[in-house]
């Protein structure tokens, strides 16, 4: 008798296991891309660059094919286990690498809780990801980091608070993959560059609010990322001193498990602090507040996101003055507009423009210049080349020089996104930046330079052939920051499902 329980038992276990399995084969979705740019001047449109998950160039013309097939874990929405996974494969040309491997990852997640593994694209937090200039710690502007992430993906309702508190939160551990580009975009010079970084970026948001009993919802929290670890060439002690000595060519940074603690919770030293000690690695951070009120068709909502580096503005030691603001709204179906959002952007302060460790002469710490994403081991809060942060600040990968620094991080600048649906078939986009740069307090601007930076994009989906789009996008860079320059995009894609259920 014990046999045949035990019998029946494995047996249903192993037609359950091979259930599981076979759903993994539904609910694919794959999407094909082909994509070409033409234009003149120095440099590309600056929204033909910037904010496509590293997949832009600097090149005025460039082209790129792009296949990728994707399972959402919420296709299992109905399931206590679900599962996701994706690859996406690139192949360029004018690009820094003729062949990216974009996407590669698997979502495992049990009821709200999910283990995320590999890189994968991610949207930015509390913010519209068409429309807006993007997010100051972490944005869509960089190439995916592979990283391990536990997260709540979604916002998970609190229990017993009645639906009126919800949390979303994550923390993962990563490894930057620009070994290469790092070494080829310095390479004749004696720059700073490092190698093999480690990754760390952990949030919390807490949302209060009610939508079926109130229409106003508050989200804030905070959000912190860090580079750690690895390896420096050309380190420097401490480049703030004129007279500074070099390092050794080569020098090995902390990678042990210390080092992973103080990412998380920021302590210990650099290799480079001397006898005036700061966090270890490259410690940034975000808080956010987010206020929306939501109407029967309509929607409108406003935000701020408060940048700081180590801990000189993480609180109030400082004023706040340096400041993402912004508004987003969404009108009752119309063929002229659907979706707006304008964003002011200020990171012209930074704690003001002194630094000074205590001495015993004059014993008062003093935090200024901050130097928004740089850093004297880590160069630059970057991936290959672009920002992880805001793309306004303009990313390495535009120096002519082979230096990984920001050079344009104290800026001034004003953001507006448009978009609408004048057809079924016919949609729109506007992008419109005008931003000043003072350079940085370390290396300023003697005169201000500006910067306008526009795109017009329209994509068609003919309703005959279901999948398949169309996009033409015009861009155009006036200004010193970037020269003026002009050029357009054609688009084309398809995409389909596999086994949708």
């Amino acid at each position: 008798m014990k046999k045949n329980l035990l019998a029946i038992f494995l047996l249903a276990q192993g037609m359950s296991l091979s259930a599981q399995f076979n759903r993994l084969g539904h609910d694919i979705q794959y999407q094909a891309t082909l994509q070409g740019t033409a234009g003149s001047g120095d440099v590309a449109p600056f929204w033909f660059s910037n904010n496509r998950y590293g997949l832009g160039t600097t090149e005025p013309n460039s082209g790129l094919l792009r296949a990728s097939i994707q399972r959402d874990a919420n296709a299992d929405s109905l399931r206590h286990w679900r599962i996701g996974y994706g690859i996406d494969l690139v192949g360029a040309v004018n690009h820094d690498s003729h062949f990216v491997l974009q996407q590669a990852y698997g979502d495992f997640q049990f009821k709200a809780i999910r283990l995320s593994v590999g890189q994968k694209e991610r949207p930015t937090e509390m913010k519209n990801q068409e429309l807006s200039s993007g997010g100051m710690t972490q944005s869509i502007n960089a190439r995916p980091i592979p990283q391990i992430r536990l997260e709540l993906p979604e916002f998970w309702v609190i229990p017993r608070t009645k639906n009126w508190l919800a949390l979303k939160a994550h923390i993962a551990y990563g490894m930057l993959t620009d070994n290469g580009w790092q070494r080829n975009f310095t390479a004749g010079t004696q720059n700073l560059r490092t190698a093999n970084s480690f990754y760390h970026s952990k949030a919390g948001f807490l949302r209060i609010g009610n939508e079926e009993k109130f229409p106003l919802l508050l989200t804030g929290g905070l959000e912190m990322a860090a580079q750690f670890g690895g390896e420096a060439w050309n380190l420097l002690d401490r480049p703030d001193d004129p007279n500074y000595a070099t390092f050794d060519p080569h020098q090995k940074l902390p990678h042990g498990p210390k080092a992973f603690w103080h990412a998380f919770i920021p302590g210990g030293s650099d290799v480079n602090d001397g006898e005036f000690s700061n966090s270890e690695g490259n410690q940034l951070g975000s808080w956010h507040l987010r206020l929306d009120y939501k109407g029967r068709e309509w929607s409108v909502a406003a935000y701020m996101e408060h940048f700081f580096e180590d801990h000189s503005q993480m609180f109030w030691q400082y004023p706040w003055k340096d400041m993402l603001y912004g508004i987003e709204g969404h009108l009752p179906k119309n063929p002229v507009l659907s979706s707006l959002v304008y964003e002011y952007l200020r990171t012209t302060d930074q704690s003001g423009p002194i630094y000074h460790d205590g001495t015993p002469n004059l014993p008062d710490d003093i935090y200024g210049i901050d130097n928004y994403f740089n850093h004297q081991i880590y160069g630059a809060w970057q991936h290959a080349g672009y920002s992880q942060g805001n793309a306004l600040l303009l990313s390495p990968v535009y120096n002519a020089n082979g230096k990984i620094e920001f050079r344009d991080n104290r800026i001034r600048a004003h953001h507006i996104g448009l978009s609408g649906e004048p057809t079924k078939e016919i949609s729109y986009r506007i992008l419109y930046t005008h931003e000043k740069s003072w350079g940085t307090y370390y290396v300023p601007r003697t005169n201000p330079a500006k910067g306008d930076f526009l795109m017009l994009e329209a994509r068609y989906r003919p309703h005959q052939v279901e999948g398949l789009a169309v996009g033409l996008a015009y861009g155009q860079n006036f200004g010193q920051l970037l020269g003026k320059s002009g050029g357009a995009m054609l688009t084309v894609s398809y995409s389909g499902w596999i086994g949708k259920n």
